[in-house]
């Protein structure tokens, strides 16, 4: 059988080194594109890999505060931690911190924004014209924001300088509606202005130049706004050039009521809220390396205590916090200067002060901008302690702003509800306390509702003081794919989503303006530590007092990047947090930040409503994908493989039809069935075995050309998998050619299709020759169709990574990783299934020569057989590529999870795809219709 084998291999050598380079273009194909898929796979376990390493594993929240986007699409905003105040016991934690697998167990409690004041010097040096000897100096403040976007007007300061002398009040604990002045004697002052200084007029009496500062005229019996913050400042200017005020416009001299200076500057309180929460210092240690970020000054201790001062009557209680030397703060003041030469405001009275200075004409003396965030830096230059003041601010007054509420718009964005100002008491009352007048951007419609917290306003004082100054960008690092906007100290930002908004913000990000209520929240920027808060909240009324803490980020042993064993690890360990203490429990390994389209409504300050880019934080992402690759793997993989052993099959079937009379006359021979079979199975058998054997060889260059590694192991692959593939597409032809009759070789190649009506058009012909050997006809379109659902199925699976159920960074990165080598197997299952289609057009040409020649006898012109061929080959492209694209729009949906309208557009190109790749193979077999003998088929009928 062996040598019999080998002839008929020799004798007919054209046919079986067709057969050879069939198996071996098959085989090469799949060893060195499953290797491309298996690198594939590697290349993207590895990216999900380095890009997972976030600070923490697992979110524990208090029970209920899921938001619905966390819910239904595993999103988590920016800046989480906003809105979050208390709803976790010390206890609690104690018993996050004892579940076994837990590292660090970090808790952090949310307390809510204070207020501080930066001081902003103003030089006004230059605006000052010596020849004169009394004017004003009018400054004019404008607040930005937010890029520029948002400006507002301030009311006018004003400096009144003069050339007379002046006298100061004594401020002290005695001072009553009489007070003593550095001339000696006591003067008598009123509600409306305060004791204030007074100017002495040449003929010895003194008029007191009237500051709403010391006095009733801004109204604040209630909250004010620093915008209403006005006030007149009296500085007189000496013969020898320098200028004297009272003690502190100017410069600071130790006790003395006056001070003098070579230059006029006047420093402007502006308002700087500081959101402050507490942590466990050594967790955060380990967590994020917190003490490792300090920059100035000690690091945060977790034996820190509130401390006690007692001034007289009042306790003074001093709260020990780390500051940031990053205020994240987009803001600045403008000034404007305008010189009043004529303005005399001394004498005037209180209600006629503010309308004359107002509507006085003068001359410009410039003007001057100042970023806030550039005199927060300034003033930490200073120092701590030394005398300088810094850093320090109030406590009485906590502000707690909630979440955002968002309306769903179509397409998957999200509007920000926008939220009126809050009620100014927020702030606090002066008649309850002197605080610091509130931002001015709380007057603009937020995003957020303001709440404040209830403590006692009592006889004790409480402010916060800087121990250190830490700098949030030397925490601990992580990959920019990994470090998701989870983290604690992130600091917001959003981009513009589109030219609109792009133009508005002058291709910046927006960034936080410093309001509480504002759409972006600067994180945690004043950390003190769990001790300090119930000595804070000491008094205080609801839940927060009992329960502080607002979450716990917890990091798990043995875990490095995600991988399936470190989330099964991490999986554990939330099952047992929650079922120990009932809480929220988040994984947040293998999150990854997730942009998310954001509209933003218009403010009432200027800025125009944004269309933004906000990373927000998707849950999962690396499960998500590594299932998702395995899914397409496989899926790949299958494809693949079935449409070799029909590309073979249909080859094999060929050679099989093609030796009909052979097999017949040896079956008249008396060669048994099982003899007949083996003999096609041997012939194939063979031709397998050679295949894989040259293509052990060939994978390796063919891969490097490609760029794909292929290795010993999987190359050795080749020659089972050639052998079997060989035998797979031989059985069902050796099966046919054993059992058929003898007489089956008078039969004609191609049956006539007896139960179709007798077509009139061309395309109706084209139709009945394919219904005539329908095995091959499905044959051919099976092959196109696994090769368009292949395709089909890898631009889905790209689609899911770019962001329709993804939607993160690190998807779009896994997508750029897995397109090339994915959709080179694709397109070459596409190329095989075209090609199979092309054998199937040339086998029905040469099994109905004798028919074609029949009709190029009777007129049929080559122009109208080729037509003939080529409506053959439309309707099995199209029955091909529409199946293809239904198979491949269901595998979509498996590995996708969703079917999205976009989806089956791309199956309609992709199938589009196929008809016209199929229509250019259908030119070969067309253009072998002139190769037909019509005079010797003729005569051979």
């Amino acid at each position: 059988m062996l040598s019999f084998i080998w002839g008929q291999l020799r004798g007919r050598a054209g046919r079986s080194l067709a057969l050879l380079a069939g198996v071996l273009v098959a085989t090469t194909g799949f060893v060195v594109l499953t290797g491309a898929t298996t690198t594939s796979r590697l290349d993207v376990t590895g990216t999900v890999e380095r890009n997972t390493r976030a600070a923490y594993d697992i979110l524990v929240r208090p029970q209920g505060t899921r938001t619905p986007l966390e819910a239904e699409r595993g999103l988590v905003r920016p800046n989480y931690l906003s809105g979050l105040y208390g709803g976790i016991t010390t206890a609690q934690n104690e018993q996050v911190k004892a579940v076994a697998g837990v590292e660090v167990a970090a808790p952090i409690a949310m307390v809510g924004y204070s207020t501080s004041a930066v001081p902003t010097p103003i030089d006004l040096t230059h605006t000052v014209d010596r020849s004169l000897d009394r004017q004003v100096i009018r400054i004019e403040p404008t607040y930005v924001a937010e890029r520029g976007l948002s400006t507002a007007r301030g009311k006018p300061r004003y400096v009144y300088v003069t050339k007379l002398p002046l006298i100061h009040p004594i401020l002290d604990a005695d001072t009553r509606n009489s007070t003593r002045y550095t001339d000696g004697r006591s003067y008598s002052w009123t509600d409306a202005c305060g004791p204030v200084s007074r100017e002495v007029q040449p003929d010895g009496s003194s008029r007191p130049i009237c500051d709403p500062q010391r006095g009733d005229l801004l109204g604040n019996r209630g909250s004010i706004s620093e915008r209403d913050n006005w006030r007149v400042t009296s500085v007189r200017l000496l013969p020898d050039g320098r200028f004297e005020a009272e003690n502190g416009v100017l410069a600071r001299d130790g006790d003395a009521p006056t001070a003098t200076a070579d230059r006029l500057t006047l420093t402007e309180q502006l308002t700087v809220p500081f959101l402050l929460a507490a942590v466990d210092p050594d967790a955060e240690q380990r967590l994020v390396g917190l003490t490792d970020s300090v920059v100035d000054g000690r690091p945060l201790r977790a034996e820190d205590t509130v401390t006690e001062t007692r001034l007289g009557t009042v306790v003074r209680r001093s709260v020990p916090v780390l500051t940031t030397n990053r205020p994240y703060l987009d803001g600045a003041l403008r000034a404007s200067f305008l010189r009043l030469p004529d303005a005399r405001p001394a004498g005037l009275p209180g209600e006629e002060l503010e309308e004359t200075l107002r509507r006085g004409t003068g001359t410009p003396a410039g003007a001057v901008q100042i970023d806030l965030a550039e005199r927060y830096r300034a003033r930490l230059a200073e120092g701590l302690g030394d005398g300088s003041g810094c850093c320090s601010g109030q406590l009485q007054i906590i502000t707690q702003p909630g979440g955002v509420e968002y309306e769903r718009q179509p397409g998957g964005t999200l509007r920000a509800v926008g939220v009126p100002p809050a009620d100014a008491a927020v702030f606090g009352d002066q008649r309850e306390f002197n605080p610091l007048p509130r931002p001015w951007l709380t007057e603009d419609i937020g995003s957020r509702p303001l709440r404040r917290l209830a403590l006692p306003i009592s006889d004790s004082s409480r402010q916060w003081d800087a121990v250190g100054v830490f700098d949030p960008e030397k925490l601990a690092g992580f990959g920019d794919l990994g470090k998701v906007p989870l983290e604690t100290y992130e600091p917001p930002r959003a981009e513009g989503a589109d030219d609109r908004s792009r133009a508005a913000l002058g291709g910046q990000p927006l960034e936080s303006s410093g309001n509480p209520a504002g759409y972006l929240t600067a994180p945690p920027l004043l950390l003190t530590n769990l001790a300090s808060v119930p000595k804070l909240l000491e008094g205080g009324a609801g839940p927060q007092a009992k329960a502080p803490i607002s979450a716990i980020r917890v990091r798990v042993a043995g875990v490095d990047g995600y991988s399936e064993r470190s989330a099964e690890r991490v999986r554990l360990v939330a099952e047992r947090i929650a079922r120990e203490t009932g809480l929220d429990v988040d994984i947040t390994l293998g999150s990854s930040p997730a942009p998310q389209t954001v509209e933003l409504p218009a403010g009432s300050f200027g800025r125009p409503a944004l269309r933004l880019t906000e990373d927000w934080s998707a849950l999962g992402v690396a499960s998500v994908i590594t299932q998702a690759i395995d899914r397409k793997s496989v899926a790949l993989f299958l494809l693949v493989l079935v449409v070799c052993v029909l590309f073979l099959g249909n080859a094999v079937s060929a050679a099989v039809r093609d030796r009909r009379s052979e097999l017949a006359v040896l079956a008249c021979l008396g060669w048994s069935s099982r003899r007949i079979g083996a003999l096609i199975l041997g012939e194939v058998g063979a031709l397998g075995l050679a295949a894989g054997l040259l293509s052990l060889g060939l994978a390796f260059p063919l891969g490097a050309a490609l760029g794909t590694h292929v290795g010993w192991r999987h190359a050795a692959l080749a020659v089972p998998v050639a052998l079997l593939l060989a035998l797979v597409a031989g059985v069902a032809p050796a099966l046919r050619a054993a059992r058929a009759h003898p007489a089956a070789a008078l039969r004609p190649p191609v049956a006539p299709a007896r139960w179709v009506r007798r077509p009139r058009t061309l395309p109706g012909l084209a139709l009945v020759n394919l219904v005539r050997a329908p095995g091959r006809t499905l044959l051919g379109a099976g092959a196109l169709a696994i090769g368009v659902a292949a395709l089909t199925l890898v631009t889905a699976a790209g689609y899911a990574f770019r962001g329709a159920i993804v939607g993160s960074l690190l998807g779009d990165t896994v997508s750029l990783s897995v397109r090339g080598p994915d959709t080179m197997a694709a397109v070459a299952t596409v190329l095989l299934g075209a090609a199979a289609v092309a054998d199937v057009l040339y086998l029905n040409i040469r099994d109905r020569a004798a028919e074609l020649a029949t009709l190029r006898a009777i007129g049929w012109t080559d122009a109208a057989l080729g037509r003939l061929i080529g409506y053959e080959g439309l309707a099995l492209g199209l029955l091909g590529a529409l199946s293809g694209a239904a198979l491949g729009l269901a595998g979509a949906a498996w590995l996708v999870g969703d079917l999205p309208a976009v989806l089956v557009l791309v199956a309609a190109l992709v199938a589009a795809t196929g008809v016209l790749v199929t229509c250019v193979a259908a030119l070969v077999p067309a253009a072998l219709l002139r190769r037909i003998p019509t005079a010797r088929l003729l005569a051979e009928e």
